[in-house]
């Protein structure tokens, strides 16, 4: 699409003269110097480009939490067992007795779980440890008067806890810790929050497939939410509450509909961002890289009845303005009551009485996610540039990792129906 044939080499067609031949060949040559070819970026722009987004942190990530991944697997009981061993190593012997202390209140006064290094009672655990040490950490900093309440996480699993699906996430993992030894407790809590996270999750889906909803937050949100309802309808195997049968149904739905999402996200990454240059349109990169500057007379400040921003040079620049275009885009001038005119000079340097002011570029991956940029280049590449960096953040995604969370043998598939690990509290 980007790197059309257009090598315009001369065709004798037979029965017309050669000076015929010679007069069209001209005409399409024409064609050739301002072709679009001439406007396809560098890599090296490209990835100028994809560094500022990366670093200024508008580049989507709608990959998997490590946290879900690392305790809805097989390593589930060892991750616990490490983290809570990493918690009490961190703290002194006074802080560990009360981290101790709050657990096993939290526990209800036990200090075994039922199923605690399986899945999502092994999750619920995890996230409790770490809200209880932020706990006791807090209360030692104050001298432990008066007691500090259980944080509460802004996000869960990379999306948040106010959301509709991180807000029964969030519930369901609460309430875990303090039902796991009662089965019957917890066989109802997890067939309710099951049945809630289906019709959520199939609503959120229906919002961004035909209801025009998608982002890169509702991505994220419908893929944590689909992982652990994956894994609650496995705890509920286990709690043999419903036939195997359902978790298998339950994934290759999953596994269906990832797939129409991404392919719905790369579309819409492709209609929203947009790009311009550092100088603006009309800019052409014949600028040095390092001279971008402008200069704004503030004793030339006068009132208009236009937002129109006029350049003007000084008698020795007619150079740099033959090699620049009038623009109205970029220049950051305050509004005042009665709307004003800047007069603006193109010049290597700024005179005394001038304000210096960098024209920057803008990315805009998505509402909400945009960064100013100091990256020159052909205007008529941005739309180039577009396509690639869509590419990029694609290719930026752990996409591989997320189908393989819905993607799995059935030797692993049984091993996961049949973990039983408890966990037990040690103090000592």
């Amino acid at each position: 699409m980007l790197g059309d044939d257009l090598s315009g080499g001369q065709i004798n067609t037979p029965g017309v003269r050669d000076t015929d031949n010679e007069q069209t060949a001209r005409r399409p040559a024409a064609m050739i110097l301002t072709g679009r070819s001439l406007c396809l970026p560098s890599r090296a722009t490209v990835q100028e480009l994809f560094s500022v987004a990366r670093d200024a942190g508008v580049v989507p990530d709608i990959s998997l939490d490590p946290v879900l991944t690392t305790f809805l697997s097989l390593d589930s009981s060892a991750a616990l067992q490490h983290q809570h061993a990493s918690s009490r190593r961190s703290m002194s012997g006074e802080l560990q007795a009360a981290f101790g202390l709050n657990l096993s209140r939290e526990l209800g006064g036990s200090a075994r779980v039922t199923g605690g290094g399986v899945g999502v009672v092994a999750l619920a655990l995890s996230l409790l440890f770490d809200q209880v040490a932020q706990q006791v950490r807090a209360q030692g900093s104050t001298g432990g008067n008066p007691p500090a309440p259980r944080p509460q996480p802004r996000r869960i699993f990379g999306i948040s806890s106010a959301s509709r699906i991180g807000r029964i996430v969030h519930s369901y993992l609460r309430l875990i810790p303090g039902i796991a030894n009662d089965h019957e407790k917890m066989a109802e809590a997890t067939e309710l929050h099951d049945d809630w996270l289906n019709l959520e999750l199939i609503d959120h889906y229906e919002r961004m497939t035909t209801r025009k909803r998608m982002s890169s937050v509702s991505m994220q949100q419908w893929l944590a939410g689909a992982a652990f309802h994956l894994h609650v309808r496995i705890h509920q195997v286990r709690l043999k509450s419903v036939p195997r049968g359902s978790v298998e149904s339950l994934r290759l739905s999953y596994k269906t509909a990832l797939s129409r999402l991404v392919q719905g996200y790369t579309v819409y990454l492709h209609s929203n961002i947009k790009e311009t240059p550092a100088g603006g349109p009309g800019q052409t990169n014949t600028l040095s890289r390092t001279n971008t500057s402008k200069c704004i007379f503030n004793s030339n400040l006068a009132s208009d009845s236009t937002d129109t921003f006029n350049r003007t040079t000084s008698a020795n620049s007619s150079a740099d303005v033959s090699r620049g275009r009038e623009t109205d885009f970029g220049l950051d001038v305050p509004k005042r009551r009665n709307e004003t005119t800047a007069r603006v000079v193109v010049n290597t340097e700024c005179p005394d009485n001038a304000t210096h002011v960098d024209v920057q570029g803008l990315l805009v991956i998505e509402p909400g996610r945009n960064v100013t940029h100091k990256v020159q280049h052909h205007p008529c590449e941005s739309p180039a540039l577009q396509q690639a960096l869509v590419t990029r953040i694609i290719n930026a995604q752990d996409l591989e990792r997320n189908r393989h969370f819905f993607l799995y043998s059935e030797k692993f598939f049984h091993n996961l129906l049949s973990q039983k690990d408890d966990f037990e509290l040690k103090t000592n």
